[in-house]
């Protein structure tokens, strides 16, 4: 097999990739690598099954354990064939999102000894503001950046597998570490690790950054979910991490703690975070209880717009 192996995350940018007229065969990886188990290295079948089950549930059930799994031996088995290829071109933008997954990505080759790979991380474009990742891009703005690609060195291969055993082994001292970094060789790190952090539970309220965002919409009076989020990435920082699926579950969570901080009123008590016949406009959500916002202008609460 020769020519070129196109890898990126996100389905919307893998198909705006793939009308863009370069040469060569798109890959999308699907996984969340910045949460869930895992151990550090090369998966085993053991940590592919723990993942899977994780994902279903992540989902609510949206996605089946048995069609990740199937996802998963797919990219594996993809990746260690990827040897077969001139060129190897990883597509990542700077969020926390993408920066666990390029780790986990150049971990991997590097493991299989494949080291033909060139990378274009992308965190802002002339002319879109807010700019949050690829997916925002048009097929012929995807175009213009492949000459930005750049090769990746061997000091970025050893610093993504120290990236990548941090994320895996949730190891929180040296997550704080490279969250810290000056120019490290991959220099989108430090801040989306720094943003894995917040969405640690704070000591006060045992939550995140999204569920402090999610809960202080609601609470301000977004009841829709399309309201909830257009409240939530206008009061977010750029690059924005998450999408629906992961602020339906952050959500979730909430009308799921004890005592519950929302309630989830319509055809379920639970938002659906995947495909789904059920409209999310038939969802209705409230804030329960006494709740106060600590450090907002950490937050970025201070920043939220009415709903």
């Amino acid at each position: 097999m020769t020519g070129i192996f196109h890898i990126t995350s996100g389905d919307i940018a893998g198909q705006s990739l793939s009308k863009a007229g370069l040469p060569g065969e798109v890959f999308v990886w699907h996984d969340i690598l910045y949460d869930g188990p895992r151990q550090p290295g090369w998966p085993d079948e053991n940590g592919l099954n723990a993942r899977a089950l994780f994902l279903e549930e992540y989902t609510a059930g949206g996605l089946a354990k048995d069609l990740i799994l199937e996802t998963f031996h797919d990219q594996y088995h993809r990746l260690a064939q990827a040897a077969s290829y001139d060129r190897i071109v990883l597509w990542f933008d700077a969020c926390l999102f993408d920066q666990s997954m390029l780790a986990h990505i150049l971990m991997c080759l590097s493991r299989k000894k494949i080291r033909n790979v060139e990378l274009l991380c992308v965190d802002s474009f002339p002319g879109i503001e807010p700019f949050h990742g690829l997916g925002q891009l048009q097929p012929e703005q995807l175009a213009s950046l492949y000459d930005c690609r750049r090769s990746v060195s061997n000091e970025q291969f050893e610093f993504a597998a120290l990236v990548d055993k941090a994320f895996a082994a949730r190891d929180i001292a040296l997550l704080s570490e490279l969250s810290k970094m000056d120019a490290p060789s991959l220099p989108w790190i430090p801040a989306a690790v720094a943003r894995w952090i917040e969405e640690q539970p704070d000591a006060i309220t045992g939550l995140g950054r999204l569920e402090h965002l999610a809960l202080e919409a609601i609470r301000s009076g977004c009841r829709t979910p399309d309201n909830i989020f257009r409240s939530v990435a206008l009061a977010d920082t750029p690059p924005q991490y998450w999408g629906d699926t992961t602020l339906w579950a952050k959500i979730n969570d909430l009308a799921d703690r004890v005592p519950p901080l929302v309630k989830i009123e319509g055809p379920g008590d639970r938002l659906p975070q995947w495909e789904s016949s059920v409209p999310l406009a038939n969802f209705s959500i409230r804030a329960l209880g006494p709740w106060s916002v600590s450090n907002s202008k950490e937050t970025g609460l201070n920043n939220r717009l009415p709903c």
